[in-house]
C-alpha cells in the first residue's frame, strides 16, 4: 500500500499527473471529495445526452503533442466553438467579426467597419484608461463595449466595470473575417462520449478514492495502523489557501451556479450550443443546450443557464481574481507552499491561475519532467 505519489483531486492536472507518471514508472494514489471524476471538466449522460455540469467545456489547442495525447483517451468530434450573444432582442455572432459588424451597423466590408470602429474610439479620445470600461472603449468603441461587453462583464465580475481594473481586459479581438470560429486554435472538439469518460481511461489502473476530502484522508487513513496507504510526496490540486487553512487570510474567487432543466419533448431550444445574454438586467450570462456539442438529434434536450456569483467559503471557486492585491497574497501563500518539501501544488485552485485545458495539461507534463 505504498505509493511515490499521493494526488489529490481527480480533475484533469490530477489525472494527466497520475497518467504520465504511471508511464515513468512512479505509482500513484488519487483521492477526490466528490462522487466522480474529472473535476469540474465531469460530464454525465442525462436522456442519452453529455451533459457539461460544471459549464461548457470546448477543448481547443494548438499544441500538436497535447492534440495527440488527448486523443489516444477519447475520440474528438469536429464541434467549433460558434457563440451567439443576445442583446435584448438582437442576435449577434462572436467572436466580434464582420457578421457581428454587419448585424449591428448594416455595413458589408472590412474598411467600413475599420472605419466606423475608428470613428467611434476617436470620438471618446481616451489615451490612458483608468478602469475596465475605457479600456474597453479604446479598443471596440460605444457600440461593441455597450451591447455586447459591459453587461456581460458586470455579471461575470458583479461591479461596475468603472470599478474593475483596466489591466482585466489587456485586447478585445476584432476580426474583419466573416468567420464565427472563436478559437484560432487548428485543433478543437468535443469528446464523444463525454470528457468523464476519457478521464477515467486516463486513470485506467490507477487507484481512486472518490467522496473523501484530504484532510479527512489523512486522519482516516492514519488511524488504519499497518493497513495505511502510504506515499513519498503529495501532489495537490486544490485551493492552496485552504491547504494552510486560510493562515494568511482568504483568496478570492468568482463562483457559479448552475440552473439544469430538462425539456421533455423539445428537440430544439436554441440551435446553438452556447447563447451569451449580454444585459445586465438578465441574471444568467449564458444558456447552454448541451446536445449541440455532439450534434444530437435526442427528441428531448437539457439546457442550463449559468449564474455567476459571489464566492464564500464552502462555495466552488472557479475564477481566480487575478488583481493586484490577490496575487500579493498568492505569493505569500506560494513562499509557504515551497517550504512543504514534499508538496507539489498544482492546477488553477493549487496555482491560484485560470488554465485553458491544454494549458492544464501542459503545466501537469512539466511538473512530471521535473520530478522524473
Amino acid at each position: 500500500m505504498h505509493y511515490d505519489y499521493l494526488v489529490v483531486g481527480a480533475g484533469l492536472f490530477g489525472a494527466v499527473f497520475a497518467n504520465k507518471m504511471k508511464e515513468k514508472n512512479k505509482t500513484c494514489f488519487v483521492i477526490d471529495k466528490r462522487p466522480n471524476v474529472a473535476g469540474n471538466i465531469f460530464t454525465e449522460n442525462t436522456k442519452k445526452i453529455q451533459v457539461h455540469k460544471y459549464g461548457a467545456h470546448i477543448f481547443h489547442t494548438s499544441n500538436r503533442e497535447v492534440w495527440n495525447y488527448v486523443n489516444r483517451f477519447a475520440e474528438f468530434n469536429h464541434y467549433v466553438n460558434s457563440p451567439v450573444a443576445r442583446f435584448k432582442d438582437e442576435l449577434y455572432n462572436l467572436p466580434f467579426n464582420m457578421n457581428t459588424f454587419s448585424k449591428m451597423w448594416g455595413i458589408k466590408t472590412p474598411q467600413e467597419a475599420k472605419r466606423k470602429i475608428g470613428e467611434q474610439i476617436r470620438e471618446l479620445g481616451i489615451t490612458e484608461p483608468r478602469n475596465l470600461e475605457e479600456q474597453a472603449l479604446s479598443l471596440v468603441g460605444t457600440d461593441v463595449y455597450e451591447k455586447l461587453v459591459k453587461g456581460y462583464t458586470e455579471k461575470q465580475w458583479g461591479r461596475d466595470c468603472k470599478e474593475l481594473p483596466a489591466f482585466i481586459i489587456k485586447r478585445l479581438p476584432l476580426r474583419f473575417t466573416y468567420d464565427n470560429n472563436y478559437f484560432n486554435d487548428p485543433y478543437q472538439g468535443i469528446p464523444k462520449g463525454g470528457y468523464t469518460r476519457m478521464v477515467e481511461n486516463m486513470l485506467a489502473d490507477v487507484p481512486v478514492l472518490l467522496g473523501v476530502e484530504y484532510k479527512q484522508f489523512l486522519k482516516e487513513n492514519e488511524e488504519q495502523g499497518e493497513r495505511k496507504v502510504t506515499f513519498d510526496k503529495v501532489l495537490y490540486t486544490g485551493m492552496i489557501d485552504e491547504y494552510f487553512d486560510y493562515c494568511l487570510g482568504e483568496l478570492e474567487y468568482r463562483s457559479l451556479r448552475f440552473e439544469e432543466e430538462i425539456l421533455e419533448g423539445e428537440e430544439n431550444y436554441q440551435g446553438n450550443a452556447v447563447v451569451n445574454y449580454t444585459e445586465r438586467e438578465v441574471p444568467y450570462t449564458r444558456i447552454i443546450e448541451h446536445k449541440h456539442f455532439e450534434f444530437g438529434r435526442q427528441p428531448d434536450t437539457v439546457i442550463t443557464r449559468e449564474y455567476p456569483a459571489e464566492w464564500k467559503r464552502g462555495d466552488e471557486p472557479y475564477y481566480p481574481m487575478n488583481d493586484e492585491k490577490n496575487e500579493a497574497l498568492f505569493a505569500r501563500y506560494r513562499e509557504l507552499a515551497e517550504k512543504e518539501g514534499n508538496v507539489l501544488f498544482g492546477g488553477r485552485l493549487g496555482q491560484y491561475k485560470y488554465y485553458d485545458m491544454d494549458k492544464v495539461i501542459e503545466a501537469a507534463w512539466k511538473m512530471c519532467a521535473e520530478e522524473a
